[in-house]
């Protein structure tokens, strides 16, 4: 409808059908075209293989694999060409002249705009976590079946190799298309308004580098629907030669691994240029919050590490599809060559999972402690050194693998250095709570969760990077106790941390506060039930990745199960919160926790390019408890500041 205006009077008058209107949708990036485009990938991607092997009269000893290749490669790449992934792009490489922007595609003007490509970098922080809390329930739910099965000795509900993809599954999930993202969302929100940037250095890339997630996340799911034995079952570390030789379902944890890999490389080279090139005026290295730090340093380590872990799973696909013989031992391959390679990449992973974690109980610690960051400087080289030191730390993982016996002293010394700068964390959140103004609000009682799990998994991991405990204790359920205590009690509870502290900056809303700390006492209890008995299990000789046990682990993996069950129950809680509150939660005011950074300093939500001025740092972003303490100026304040704050400090 159009409004005509004949003297004073308005006639609505029926505007005409816009010409070419359904051609336009079929053509134009969103669901419609994407809906004919992915399946005409699979058209062509199956006529690939088919001409492939009528031209080349190649005959693979199993072509199902040859079109799965295809299928997860071509088929993800039409369903980006259909949403409008690739769109500026095509247009510029085709020759065309430079469009100008617009900003059509930037902002969420209503729930629609969440489900298409956008270039805001608030919109793709809230896509990246809720899409990983999807496969948080998921994996979660896979865990439950596990338990349920572990509940009493003997095989009640799945067979071996059922049980062996649900564990698989579960973990790379949790690994792949939870924790690495997660933090990869909350830091697309809050970084660049914590350093006073508009936006992501590379708006579309960062658009691109989320949808390619739910691609390697529904990729794994999928592998459960393949008729020849069903979901890949090596584990998440998916280790020769069993993976050359499982059936078909392991190419799905291969080409997932490449999708989620290239997300991450691409999500990190755009933090790595936002924070080095697009820092407001006066935001010198030593006045960013440490968050920054953290993203700055994992972005780090995803850049340098990822390519190894992509490069294995490549090596693997030669292996299985065109028969090369990069780790098969049947013809001379090496196969403790993939444990070098895959732990090169993974145990600097566990860096990535854990430093943004850091950076986030770094934030949380001070606003609720009411006090700066005990040793700043030193926290933020603490991280620039862990950087340095992952890299020297992967054989510990395999000093029961038949490796050479020279290099497992080297490695067991860089594994007791390595706590060095960890330790310097701890003991600057501590003392930066000692005689603080302490606030027990649900992200301060998550973030106090972290600190204690962190600690009792960094002592067993200590435990474990000595030689004669970790031959004792490898491959047990010692090793299960000590991963979950240092990502679950570490990586998940600064997440749910990082969720609650800027619940109110990306929904403009304040959650349920009663509702959170139910949700914390419930997390914090049924974990440590849950996880915490696994230690004895293991030192007891009960191996992990087992669907059976003999009959004296009966009781204890009972108790176990059972709080595996109160702990699942916790999320019902926290979703709960979330989704309400997010509906019908009581207004947030701008800065509800009375914080220094620049993310407080604006409305909830932010403007739709985060600042109406440039903002103008002046300060550290901690100087709580300091009379008249300011980390920066926006709104026309600038005139107070004296003329020698205000020098461009880069």
């Amino acid at each position: 409808m159009a409004l005509e205006t004949r003297g004073h009077e308005h006639t609505e008058v029926q505007a005409a059908p816009p010409r070419g209107k359904w051609r336009r949708r079929l053509t134009t990036g969103g669901w419609i075209r994407a809906g004919w485009v992915t399946p005409l990938a699979f058209v062509l991607a199956t006529l690939l293989v088919v001409g492939c092997r009528a031209w080349l009269d190649y005959h693979p000893l199993n072509e199902f694999q040859v079109l799965l290749t295809a299928w997860m490669i071509i088929v993800p790449l039409g369903f980006l060409i259909g949403i409008g992934g690739f769109d500026y792009w095509f247009y510029w490489a085709s020759g065309r002249p430079t469009r100008p922007e617009d900003h059509s595609g930037h902002g969420a003007r209503s729930w629609k705009d969440y489900f298409r490509v956008n270039t805001d970098h608030k919109v793709i922080g809230v896509q990246y976590l809720v899409t990983t809390i999807f496969f948080f329930v998921t994996a979660g739910l896979m865990a439950m079946f596990m338990r349920a099965e572990l509940a009493k000795p003997g095989m009640q509900f799945v067979d071996n190799n059922t049980f062996n993809g649900l564990f698989s599954v579960h973990a790379s999930l949790m690994i792949f298309l939870f924790v690495i993202p997660a933090f990869a969302g909350l830091g697309n929100y809050v970084i660049p308004l914590m350093i006073g940037a508009p936006d992501m250095a590379f708006p579309r890339l960062n658009a691109l580098s989320f949808w390619l997630l739910p691609i390697a996340g529904l990729i794994m799911l999928a592998s459960f629907l393949v008729p020849e034995g069903g979901a890949f079952a090596a584990g998440w570390t998916n280790y020769v030669p069993l993976s050359v030789q499982q059936p078909p379902g392991n190419l799905f944890f291969q080409m997932a691994v490449q999708w989620a890999g290239a997300s991450s490389i691409m999500t990190a080279l755009n933090f790595l240029v936002t924070i080095i090139t697009m820092r407001a005026p006066g935001m010198s290295f030593w006045r960013m919050p440490l968050l920054v730090w953290a993203n700055f340093a994992t972005s780090t380590l995803v850049v340098l590490a990822t390519p190894f872990i992509a490069g294995s799973q490549f090596f693997i696909l030669l292996d299985r599809v065109l028969h090369t013989n990069f780790f098969e031992p049947g013809g001379d391959g090496y196969a403790l060559g993939y444990q070098h390679i895959f732990w090169f990449y993974s145990h600097p992973a566990v860096y990535i999972m854990m430093l943004p974690g850091f950076g986030i109980a770094s934030e949380v610690i001070a606003v609720f402690a009411r006090k700066p960051v005990f040793g700043y400087r030193l926290m933020a080289l603490s991280l620039m050194a862990i950087l340095v030191l992952g890299f020297s730390v992967w054989a510990h993982h395999m000093f029961v693998s038949g490796m050479s016996p020279w290099l497992r002293i080297p490695m067991m010394a860089t594994t007791m250095l390595i706590a060095i700068p960890t330790g310097i964390k701890v003991f600057s959140w501590l003392a930066t709570l000692w005689e603080g103004r302490i606030h027990f609000k649900t992200p301060m009682l998550f973030a106090l969760g972290f600190v204690s799990m962190f600690v009792i998994g960094g002592l067993s991991g200590v435990y474990l990077g000595s030689i004669p405990i970790d031959i004792h204790a490898s491959d047990t359920y010692f090793i299960v106790a000590h991963i979950h205590y240092v990502l679950f009690g570490g990586s998940l509870f600064t997440i749910f941390a990082g969720i609650y502290y800027w619940f109110p900056k990306m929904t403009g809303r304040m959650y349920n506060e009663r509702l959170g700390k139910i949700h914390f006492w419930l997390t914090f209890v049924g974990f440590n039930v849950t996880f915490f008995p696994m230690h004895w299990l293991g030192l007891q000789g009960m191996p992990r990745r087992v669907s059976d046990y003999a009959d004296r682990f009966g009781d204890l993996n009972f108790i176990i199960s059972v709080a595996s069950f109160a702990l699942g129950a916790s999320t019902i809680v926290f979703l709960y919160n979330m989704i309400v509150s997010w509906r019908r939660g009581p207004i947030a005011p701008g800065n509800p926790w009375r914080a220094l950074t620049l993310e407080w300093q604006v409305s909830s939500p932010p403007p739709i390019f985060n600042f109406d001025e440039i903002p103008q740092v002046v300060g550290s972003p901690y100087e709580y408890g300091v009379r008249g303490a300011r980390h920066a100026v926006l709104n026309g304040d600038r005139a107070e500041v004296p003329e020698r704050e205000q020098v461009v400090s880069h």
